[in-house]
């Protein structure tokens, strides 16, 4: 950030009086610029035994699988966010249940949100940002095209809670990929 968004004068990057870690400061109005992590919320819409996935049309991970998910927006809660997001991925209409994984992602700083949630209808198809969906069963995931470490341990958990009888609300973290030197 160079600018300020409220006024347009320089900033400087610096620890604002009363603060402990260093922030975009407007150096004429003083306003304080936050960056804080990004939420993206979606669903695991269930139909029967299957789970609804999306094949991405866009970029990160295009062509890889996914659950219906994507950055919340401003003035909507978690589970419109996730609504939202299957109706504009898979054009799907679900009754979003409860709060099923929370991932932290801090590398990238982001939180991932997913809830369970039931697929109301088969009137589904890919929406823009999607080149297909469709249903999978356990046996049938894509487990090596899934473009996201967060879904693939959210769906690993999720059989598991299925198979055991009983669903349970998880966190977790993701680490950092590990490069080779």
């Amino acid at each position: 950030m160079n600018f300020c968004s409220q006024c347009g004068a320089p900033v400087s990057f610096r620890i604002p009086s009363g603060d402990s870690l260093p922030r975009h400061v407007c150096d004429h109005c003083s306003t304080i610029h936050y960056s804080n992590p990004k939420l993206v919320v979606g669903a695991i819409p269930e139909w029967e035994d299957k789970i609804l996935l999306c094949r991405r049309a866009i970029e990160p991970r295009h062509g890889k699988w996914t659950l219906p998910s994507g950055f919340m927006e401003n003035h909507e809660t978690t589970a419109e966010g996730a609504a939202r997001e299957t109706a504009e991925e898979a054009c799907a209409r679900i009754e979003v249940g409860e709060m099923y994984s929370l991932i932290n992602v801090a590398h990238i700083s982001q939180v991932h949100i997913l809830y369970r949630a039931r697929l109301l209808d088969l009137d589904f198809r890919p929406g823009e940002e999607s080149l297909e969906t469709r249903l999978f069963s356990e046996a049938e995931i894509p487990w090596d095209e899934l473009a996201f470490r967060s879904i693939a341990l959210s769906l690993r958990l999720y059989f598991e809670d299925r198979r055991a009888g009983q669903y349970r609300f998880h966190v977790a973290d993701i680490p950092a990929p590990v490069h080779p030197a």
